[in-house]
């Protein structure tokens, strides 16, 4: 089975790479290495014993899309190619909306025009916006979104909810992930962002390797247990087999499906913090800033609805997620560059 994947050397494009080939699935990645590395190709090698057929491209060049159909008899999609940072896209809206929300729309007419007819969208559990209940169901209201990024998600959403109207023999999956951590146990690959972190955990990791000086945390204030927000932590291995079920549940089936990746559990960024402190061995430092335009209190899912019908469960703890973090930073204190 030959699988399209956008955005295919980022972090979680990557470790589901890796998954794939592992479970005898053929990724053929497309990214335009705006925000990953190429090395990244070669660990996939070292950990599978593949190379993966890789293009150097946008996901806006549909001339290059059309070509990679026309070369490949591709059976799905799996569409992870976007940008993800939320404080980001309040200052650059014009750049995320034309990144995420264009982006999928060259895809999927480049799609139709091939006849592919099956794609999972990775979307996010920033749709949902500041939930009024949690845990948060495929069911909870969406589209109160906080931010251009949440935005950008959720109109990809309804592009391609109302393109299932109109084709209804696609199989169109939208998986709402919550936050993506960790890294592969071997220390070969993790999360490699370029400039200043914009997420919680490769920013703690920065600090942990002596690259950055103290953890800020933005808030203290929140109607939450210690004052810090609280999330939805899931190991980036977890997503990745989260997409590996729903291709081999859904991926052939037609309908529009919608599921959650989280762990149903929430952790606050104190308890993170103090988590990775153990996972390398020495107290973090860390200062207390204002909250950041666009942050919600507390945000964690359901994810029953993917264990009964995708027959998936996060099973990597906490500890698995800070120690496999912890492995990959203090190995690559660079990340992928040298």
């Amino acid at each position: 089975m030959k699988v399209l994947v956008t955005g295919g050397t980022g972090y979680i494009g990557s470790h589901t790479c890796v998954q794939m080939i592992d479970a005898g699935i053929e990724p053929i990645i497309v990214d335009n290495l705006c925000n990953s590395n190429q090395e990244v190709l070669n660990r996939i090698e070292t950990l599978t014993g593949k190379m993966p057929t890789f293009y150097q491209g946008d996901v806006r060049d549909e001339s290059l899309l059309d070509a990679i159909f026309a070369e490949h008899k591709i059976q799905s999609v799996i569409h992870f190619a976007g940008l993800k940072a939320v404080g980001e896209s309040v200052s650059k809206p014009l750049e995320y909306y034309d990144n995420n929300v264009n982006g999928t729309l060259v895809l999927a007419r480049s799609m139709k025009k091939a006849g592919v007819k099956s794609i999972v969208f990775s979307s996010s559990a920033t749709v949902y916006g500041d939930p009024e209940i949690v845990p948060i169901t495929e069911s909870s209201p969406t589209g109160a979104t906080t931010n251009p990024y949440g935005r950008s998600k959720y109109m990809v959403e309804q592009c391609l909810s109302d393109f299932y109207q109109a084709e209804s023999d696609w199989s169109i999956t939208l998986l709402r992930y919550f936050n993506p951590v960790g890294a592969h146990p071997s220390g070969l690959m993790g999360e490699d962002p370029q400039g200043i972190p914009n997420n919680l955990m490769p920013y703690v990791a920065q600090v942990a390797v002596g690259r950055r000086e103290h953890v800020s945390v933005f808030g203290d204030d929140y109607p939450t247990p210690d004052g810090t927000g609280v999330r939805d932590y899931i190991h980036v291995l977890d997503l990745a087999d989260g997409h590996i079920a729903a291709l081999n549940s859904v991926g052939e089936k037609q309908g529009l499906h919608i599921f959650n990746l989280g762990t149903g559990k929430g952790s606050s960024v104190l308890e993170m913090i103090q988590a990775f402190s153990q996972a390398c061995g020495h107290e973090l430092k860390y200062q207390i800033c204002a909250r950041r335009p666009g942050d919600i209190a507390e945000c964690w899912s359901s994810s029953e609805k993917a264990e009964k019908e995708l027959g998936w469960k996060a099973i990597r703890t906490l500890v698995d997620m800070t120690k496999d973090a912890w492995s990959w930073q203090s190995k690559n204190p660079n990340g992928y560059h040298k």
